[in-house]
């Protein structure tokens, strides 16, 4: 499928990008993650029913509404934009009328990414380079104080992952877990690839996610 038939599958509009012209250089241009590339990290990367899965940059929803779609997993887009976060609702709202009985949440929060006050229920988030690593370092921060208060095994996936980002992980307790390349896009751009880091809880001496 393209990404308009994808869309219309789902009953949601997410294609296209745009530009913010008036705000900080912290904050990047809307795009939304490719399908074709979605479908090969979810192809090696599965979700369970127990994951809340919290989209950094959400924009208009698509990552929101596939994981949820195809895993029935609960999912949060973090929106500091109020007019993708106006059309994220919009989109929401066609999305369920469409999937009324699956399992799981969607929820949309419209505040600055530094300012989510990350769950405790929260285990695994999702960065398409949506701002500066100065504001990624602070999300991370948040994240592991959640940790620090609810101990919990938890997962970053990095889409066209920057060394800025990268080189910052490794000054945290985040480990690398898996690289996934998206097959056909990479042949053409190497940076078209999904990193994924864990931060892991033991108890007991297994693992708990």
């Amino acid at each position: 499928m393209n990404e308009k038939e994808y869309d219309r599958g789902l009953g949601i509009k997410t294609i296209g990008m745009r530009e913010w012209y008036t705000q900080s250089a912290h904050y990047n241009r809307y795009e939304a993650s490719p399908y074709e590339a979605l479908d090969a990290l979810f192809d090696e990367y599965e979700l369970g029913k127990s994951d809340i899965v919290v989209d950094f940059g959400c924009g208009k929803g698509r990552l929101t509404f596939y994981v949820h779609n195809r895993f029935q997993v609960s999912s949060k887009g973090i929106e500091m934009n109020p007019q993708m976060y106006q059309e994220a609702l919009e989109n929401q709202a066609s999305y369920m009328q469409k999937n009324k009985q699956k399992d799981g949440f969607i929820e949309f929060e419209m505040c600055l990414a530094e300012e989510y006050e990350v769950e405790p229920t929260d285990n695994l988030f999702y960065f398409f380079n949506p701002f500066s690593v100065q504001i990624f370092s602070k999300v991370i921060d948040n994240i592991l104080l959640s940790i620090d208060k609810k101990s919990r095994s938890v997962d970053l996936i990095l889409y066209y992952p920057t060394m800025e980002y990268i080189e910052y992980l490794e000054t945290t307790p985040f480990e690398f877990l898996n690289e996934v390349k998206v097959p056909r896009m990479y042949e053409v751009n190497d940076n078209e690839r999904f990193l994924i880091f864990r931060y892991e809880a033991l108890e007991d001496g297994q693992f708990v996610r």
